[in-house]
């Protein structure tokens, strides 16, 4: 399986969904990041299809 450009514990943003607020990265294999966002829970995104946005450092806890 490929890297992944994140990390678990790297903090994220979705651009389409950003009623879902600040998410923390739990896994990442290849273009499959599972994060658990603060007001959606946990959510698979396949970053083919979803261009995560890294959290400005202020943003993370």
């Amino acid at each position: 399986m490929e890297r992944s450009e994140f990390a678990p514990g790297d903090y994220v943003r979705h651009p389409r969904q950003p009623d879902w607020g600040l998410g923390q990265v739990q896994s990442a294999l290849g273009n499959r990041v599972t994060v658990m966002f603060e007001h959606a829970g946990k959510v698979l995104i396949d970053t083919d299809v979803v261009a995560l946005e890294r959290a400005d450092d202020e943003d993370a806890p």
